[in-house]
């Protein structure tokens, strides 16, 4: 069976997706590398190399906001091919800045494309049959190109700098804009008789939402810290580095997972085994763990997070009845992202901190299975008419 056929979207639209998902935040997926090049090529301080990773983050989740106003009226495809070649012209310039300042303001630029872009993939995944087996790969297609980042560019790095990184962005992306082309035009819409906002239909999206929110705050405030964690229990670097290098390996793995099982089961069968194992893994790092135990604890974190990311995202899909829900996500997931760590660094500064840590993450995670099952439980399915599926000439 083809891909077509198992995601319910066109070929090229599906490779559109993944790769134009994948590309955009590719920055934030080599962070350690990359931060280490600011450092020795910059000569900047933690403070500032900070600084640009924030601002990255911060602009690709903002790019939602300027989206609340275009996806209902203006052409997808127009608003892709003028965000991807933004997005190649700002990284062109960032290959040949040197101040910070100017640098700063270029990555901010990068991300607002590369997020209006990442706004569009979303949406467009939501529209297919199968959303379950499109985020699977949405989410596969950054964490193959983050791990080939994370391998390779240190190569380039001593060849050819910053420049390697920002040249490789445009050429990716370059290569990648006819791609542009073939998403939909515009959103699927609701019949009439599913398209008034009633508290019933309201609910599901806002108790998504907090779900979203709620799991990416419980990963990123274990997953940020789990090198403290394991130099904590006196595991040395090596020895947790090569764990967590096998765990991007699970992650991936997980995502495809995801993919292959799609709709076969009941959507609350991946739900409830994924947060499940989430949560385990979670308490496993508690107390001191010993090597083993923290290998298995974050080689199940990892893999269950890519697992049930998909299908926690098909669900929402299912409670956009307007198109906009979805495009919300982009925003929710760096909101979490960056709130994750700024909750737990402090609370990681007093004596106990880590057990309090892991504990909050582990309610985290259960009250946004909680969400979704009570948006699940609310939800009233609209019927779908396409406003446009594939390429128009």
């Amino acid at each position: 069976m083809s891909l077509s056929n198992l995601t319910g979207l066109g070929a090229r639209q599906l490779l559109a997706v993944v790769l134009f998902a994948a590309i955009a935040p590719c920055v934030l997926m080599t962070a350690p590398v990359v931060a280490a090049q600011y450092a020795a090529q910059l000569g900047l301080g933690p403070a500032r190399v900070g600084q640009l990773f924030s601002v990255e983050l911060a602009a690709m989740s903002l790019a939602t906001l300027p989206s609340y106003y275009w996806l209902s009226r203006w052409n997808w495809r127009r608003v892709a091919f003028a965000a991807a070649g933004a997005f190649v012209l700002v990284n062109l310039l960032s290959a040949y800045s040197l101040d910070f300042h100017a640098l700063l303001w270029l990555r901010a630029l990068s991300a607002l494309a590369g997020g209006t872009l990442m706004v569009i993939c979303i949406a467009s995944a939501s529209g297919s049959a199968q959303p379950d087996r499109v985020y699977g790969l949405w989410v596969s297609g950054q964490l193959v190109l983050g791990a080939l980042g994370l391998w390779v560019l240190p190569g380039l790095f001593a060849m050819a700098g910053l420049k390697a990184l920002y040249l490789s962005l445009a050429l990716l992306m370059g290569l990648c804009l006819p791609l542009a082309g073939c998403f939909p035009s515009a959103a699927a819409r609701p019949r009439a008789q599913a398209a008034l906002g009633t508290a019933g239909s309201v609910l599901p999206g806002v108790f998504g939402v907090l779900a979203v929110l709620l799991f990416y705050v419980g990963l990123s405030a274990v997953w940020t810290f789990i090198g403290s964690i394991a130099a904590a229990a006196d595991i040395d670097a090596p020895s947790s580095g090569q764990i967590l290098s096998i765990a991007t390996v699970l992650g991936i793995l997980g995502s495809l997972c995801a993919t292959l099982i799609g709709a076969r089961w009941s959507r609350r069968i991946p739900l409830l085994g994924g947060y499940a194992v989430m949560a385990a893994a979670v308490l496993l790092l508690m107390g001191r763990p010993d090597i083993g135990r923290f290998a298995v604890a974050a080689l199940l974190f990892k893999y269950a997070w890519t697992f049930v990311l998909p299908f926690i995202l098909a669900t929402l899909a299912s409670f956009d009845q307007r198109g906009r829900l979805m495009s919300t996500v982009n925003l929710v997931i760096g909101g979490g992202l960056a709130l994750g760590p700024m909750l737990a660094g402090p609370i990681l500064e007093h004596a106990g901190g880590m057990g309090l840590v892991l504990l909050g993450s582990a309610c985290c995670l259960l009250l946004s299975c909680l969400m979704l099952m009570l948006g699940q439980q609310l939800h009233k399915p609209p019927v779908y008419s396409f406003a446009s599926t594939g390429v128009q000439s």
